[in-house]
């Protein structure tokens, strides 16, 4: 596979453009929003221009693969994609109507991978008629950096699907990991309920912020701490995996902590906005 789509210019789609620019990869960056996408290309090129003040590549390196992404407002004009990979917002309902979009602009061989990090790949795809194309790719941010590719099948995903977007991630320099499709997969599954159970610590007046987050660190050899990582991670994505999880599994322990809901509906939402846990200039 040599000519990729990414479908979102955000932090995670501009993150993994990047990554697949830099190892070779045609990439095509689509956003409804060209400012959106004008902002993922400074961004990109400002990420790489720190490798050239680093010594560790060299201008003309960064011009290239800045010059190996192509920016584009029309999903129309993505037909000749040997796979698109999705890094939309995390709702069900945007990424069925993309996919079914996607579906009938696409070849027909075409991979469809999302990036969704909790919700079920074998009902994204049900919007299309080729699911066993369908597969979830979940990167990690930030997608430069971290290693980690979790490769999501779907019920009706083929060996040949799987094999391929195995092949495509250690391309892009990531460790794929298999895992089968159930709510938050592997890493949110483990990881939510810790951010919350961090929150609700909180809320419960145990201890203060600086001392939780203190207690994961140096004592569980965290390199953040859970309220930070939920900072980082932004809480209305923590809120929206921790509800797919209590709902996918009908189980009260995923229940959200009335304290993140609240910072949620406050617009508290972490580093993106300014204030979350922390406050953040």
């Amino acid at each position: 596979m040599q000519n990729i789509v990414v479908i979102g210019g955000g932090t995670m789609g501009n993150g993994i453009a990047h990554t697949a620019a830099a190892s070779g990869l045609d990439v095509t960056l689509v956003d409804v929003n060209d400012s959106i996408l004008q902002k993922a290309v400074s961004t990109i090129t400002a990420n790489l221009q720190r490798g050239v003040d680093k010594g560790r590549m060299t201008a003309e390196e960064r011009d290239a693969i800045v010059g190996r992404i192509r920016p584009e407002t029309d999903v129309e004009a993505i037909a000749g994609a040997d796979i698109v990979i999705e890094a939309i917002i995390e709702k069900l309902e945007a990424k069925t109507q993309l996919f079914a979009k996607l579906d009938s602009v696409t070849r027909p061989d075409c991979i469809l991978a999302s990036n969704t990090s909790s919700i079920s790949i074998t009902k994204i795809a049900a919007a299309t008629r080729r699911p066993d194309k369908v597969i979830g790719m979940h990167f990690m941010n930030p997608v430069p950096v971290m290693t980690l590719v979790e490769v999501i099948r779907g019920i009706a995903t083929s060996d040949e699907t799987w094999q391929k977007v195995e092949d495509l991630s250690k391309r892009m320099g990531k460790t794929p990991i298999e895992v089968n499709d159930y709510p938050g997969f592997i890493s949110n599954r483990v990881l939510m309920p810790m951010i919350n159970e961090a929150i609700f610590t909180l809320y419960e007046g145990v201890a203060t912020r600086e001392a939780i987050d203190g207690v994961m660190k140096l004592g569980m050899n965290h390199p953040m701490g859970p309220l930070t990582l939920a900072d980082f991670i932004g809480l209305d994505v923590c809120l929206a995996i921790l509800r797919v999880l209590e709902q996918g599994f009908g189980d009260p322990k995923y229940r959200p902590c009335p304290l993140l809901v609240k910072m949620v509906d406050a617009g508290w939402l972490g580093r993106k906005s300014g204030r979350g846990f922390y406050e953040y200039r």
